[in-house]
């Protein structure tokens, strides 16, 4: 009798193998998911890096940083803008001097082609025609408000300008940023800034707005290494450029009323408090359903992130107020309020140090006591103009010249 050779596997077998593989797979998953993040977050830096060297090549060509808030504006030079041109100037003509940093850096981030389109008088067409009805003055319109929605340039989105691992994406947003400019440690006048009398505003009502009461305002707050509508070069980094924030990391808005990216408009420029109260207590990441000033309804084209090209505080500013990763607290406004950094990463967010050097920032930095009043004019103590920042390192960190001693490294 001949006896016929197993050749096959037992049930058994075949379920002992089925889960070793498991089991094998479910170790694997989560260190390639870690890897794949390790590489997109190392992209993230790489990104920095070359807009680092983009601002150091701004500066040797031109002696000065690419100004914040800059443009095109209508009326005379030295006088009130004729219609005053505000921050919420809705035109075509011009752009209210409202442009970002981020703008001038094009030709020294290899975007050459681009800043041609922009610099220029551009042919546009109305959608979904496609003939040209007219031409965009040189430097476009508003970058934030709907005349830009019409502007190929601004609707660009740049890798440079985008952090792998955040997944924002499509309108209402145009061209995305994940990189702010910091403007020190304080939120004071950030919609206005210093127009000086290059850059006069007037506001019909509002006599401190004008730009006499915005100048002496502004310089006693913006303290960072970029301030709206001033000129800043590396002489005037005081605490040394290794020590002194240029930029942060900013996650964009997908809409999901998320603390970092959307905002619960509260009273004044620190009502903390007012802002925590609207934190859902079950999902402390998000705020509680309910009306926001920015981030939600008509207002959702300013969230944060949405526009590279716009110098709007929402759009592409940070503070060194609270720590990465905190919550949004305006004061009613799209372009004043605490700006935070924050990021898609565990733990923390990048920033770029003024020598061009990445680092990353843990959540857990020192930050002081971020319930104190920023400095500004005419107030006191701790607050008082020329005091060392109340925010501990990291506000420190974000100021250009306080005499403060701060530095990342052991």
């Amino acid at each position: 009798m001949i006896r016929q050779r197993r050749t096959g596997f037992t049930l058994v077998e075949l379920l002992v193998v089925i889960a070793i593989i498991g089991v094998l797979v479910g170790l694997l998953l989560p260190a390639v998911q870690a890897a794949r993040e390790a590489a997109r977050r190392m992209s993230c830096s790489n990104n920095f890096k070359q807009l680092g060297l983009g601002l150091h090549n701004y500066h040797a060509a031109f002696e000065q940083l690419p100004m914040h808030g800059t443009g095109t504006k209508s009326g005379t030079p030295n006088g009130p803008m004729v219609p005053a041109a505000n921050f919420w100037d809705d035109t075509n003509n011009h752009n209210a001097l409202q442009l970002s940093a981020l703008v001038g850096v094009l030709p020294f981030i290899e975007q050459q082609a681009l800043w041609e389109q922009i610099s220029n008088p551009l042919n546009f067409a109305i959608p979904p025609a496609t003939t040209p009805v007219g031409a965009w003055q040189a430097f476009g319109p508003h970058p934030s408000f709907t005349a830009a929605e019409s502007y190929v340039p601004y609707r660009t989105e740049l890798v440079t300008l985008r952090c792998p691992s955040d997944p924002g994406t499509g309108l209402p947003a145009l061209g995305r940023t994940n990189y702010a400019v910091c403007e020190g440690d304080a939120p004071t006048v950030l919609a206005y800034g210093d127009r000086g009398t290059q850059l006069a505003v007037n506001v019909p009502g509002a006599g401190w707005l004008t730009w006499a009461g915005t100048s002496v305002t502004a310089r006693a707050s913006q303290r960072g290494t970029f301030a709206l509508h001033q000129k800043f070069g590396f002489r005037d980094i005081l605490d040394g450029t290794a020590n002194t924030i240029a930029m942060g990391e900013i996650a964009t808005d997908i809409g999901d009323l998320d603390i970092r990216t959307s905002s619960r408009s509260a009273n004044g420029d620190n009502s903390q408090t007012a802002c925590d109260g609207f934190i859902d207590s079950a999902r402390p990441r998000f705020w509680t359903t309910g009306a926001f000033s920015i981030g939600s309804g008509a207002n959702a084209r300013f969230a944060r992130g949405f526009r590279w090209a716009s110098a709007l505080g929402y759009n592409s500013t940070m503070l060194t107020i609270k720590p990465p990763n905190k919550n949004i607290c305006t004061a009613n406004s799209s372009s004043s309020g605490q700006f935070g950094t924050s990021s898609r990463h565990q733990g923390g967010a990048h920033v770029l140090m003024a020598d061009g050097a990445v680092k990353f920032i843990t959540d857990s930095i020192e930050a002081g006591n971020i319930n104190v009043s920023p400095v500004r004019l005419n107030f006191a103590g701790p607050s008082a103009p020329g005091s060392i920042s109340p925010y501990g390192l990291w506000g420190a960190l974000g100021t250009r010249a306080s005499s403060e001693v701060a530095s990342l490294d052991k």
